[in-house]
């Protein structure tokens, strides 16, 4: 029966993230933390945080593979399943409904005004969730020299798979000076490498090689994914540059994983079957990377120098949420309306910590409306 329970509470905790986490996977990441440690306390913040490192580590969406630790984590296989298909079914749903609306009428609704508001309340949201995450990060003065070169490296555009492992390596070779006694080194990742297929006659084939390659070996942002899209179906005539446009624009608009953007492309290519396989091949290494990696969690904790490692990819990753943040600032906080928002969202996050940062982006998002059209 406590398994049962603990099951439900995932479906009811994921479906409203899935419905209400807007702003991509530092927002989602930001919104999870606060259901699951601040709020529920079903793990501490640096297993949280641990979970991140890890999530870092491996190619794929990182929101819904946190979705997926933290069900794993919570109630086992069944766990896994149920909180990553929560958090991705409600996006799709959403995104299959623009799907269609686009191809009846070749155009989307209007949605900049809110846009314009929502953006600067999930900064605030971020560096709300994070503020805690990177105090719990910073244990000593060789974790801070560690955090701020990643952070100034990450500003400067360095990739951020090499920083993550970077820091790592780094941190285990400064232990091993330290002790001065030889280890192993250990990098705990598998990269699914997939050919290029020839082009095949059968759409949804082709469609599912497609996407279950970019799900297993993409690093880094929803960006990244467009930027291997355009090269995958635009520059090969499957999709016109419009048509990825727009599916950037469902994808910043819609709540849940960025990925989802690919059932609305999948569904322009072949319809309803379409959209479904793509999400299906994307998606699947998510599941596959984080069974395989979860269990190895506990015995890197148990590790002196594995241990050493995941500090120092923990504080890395703090690190470029907060370039990530920069970035988000530098794009959407432009004028006064958009710094009045973030200010009040701000003050909202900090002072009132169990306040649902789903309600302070959808205030966001109306104040960011009632200003726009002012």
């Amino acid at each position: 029966m406590k398994k049962e329970h603990r099951l439900k509470e995932l479906t009811q905790v994921f479906l409203k993230l899935g419905f209400t986490a807007f702003g991509g996977p530092a927002a989602h990441i930001a919104m999870m933390q606060q259901e699951v440690v601040t709020k529920r306390r079903w793990m501490s913040e640096q297993h949280f945080l641990d979970l991140i490192g890890a999530t870092n580590l491996i190619p794929g969406p990182n929101s819904t593979e946190m979705a997926i630790h933290v069900g794993q984590d919570r109630a086992g296989w069944k766990g896994l399943l149920i909180a990553g298909l929560c958090f991705i079914l409600p996006a799709v749903s959403i995104t299959l409904f623009f799907a269609w609306l686009y191809q009846q009428y070749d155009q989307l609704p209007e949605v900049q005004p809110f846009i314009y508001g929502i953006k600067p309340a999930i900064i605030a949201v971020i560096l709300a969730a994070i503020y805690p995450l990177a105090k719990k990060s910073l244990k000593n003065l060789q974790l801070w020299a560690i955090g701020f070169s990643v952070l100034l490296l990450s500003l400067y555009g360095i990739n951020e798979v090499f920083l993550l492992f970077g820091a790592g390596i780094l941190a285990m070779a400064i232990h091993f000076i330290n002790q001065q006694r030889t280890a192993g080194l250990f990098i705990p990742i598998t990269l699914l490498q997939i050919s290029d297929s020839e082009v095949v006659s059968a759409k949804n084939l082709n469609l599912f090689l497609i996407f279950l390659k970019i799900g297993a070996i993409l690093y880094g942002s929803g960006y990244v994914l467009f930027a291997f899209l355009d090269a995958e179906l635009v520059a090969t005539g499957l999709l016109s540059r419009q048509q990825l446009i727009d599916a950037i624009a469902v994808g910043q608009f819609t709540p849940g994983p960025v990925f989802s953007s690919v059932t609305f492309i999948g569904y322009q290519i072949n319809g309803l079957s379409g959209a479904l396989i793509s999400t299906l091949a994307i998606f699947m290494p998510s599941f596959i990377f984080v069974a395989l990696l979860h269990p190895l969690m506990k015995k890197m904790r148990s590790s002196k120098l594995l241990s050493v490692f995941l500090d120092a990819v923990n504080v890395a990753s703090v690190a470029i949420i907060i370039t990530v943040c920069y970035e988000m600032a530098k794009d959407s906080i432009t004028d006064w309306r958009t710094v009045v928002i973030g200010i009040i969202s701000s003050l909202i996050v900090f002072k009132f910590r169990k306040i649902n940062s789903a309600f302070v982006v959808i205030g966001g998002g109306i104040l960011g409306y009632l200003l726009y059209i002012v």
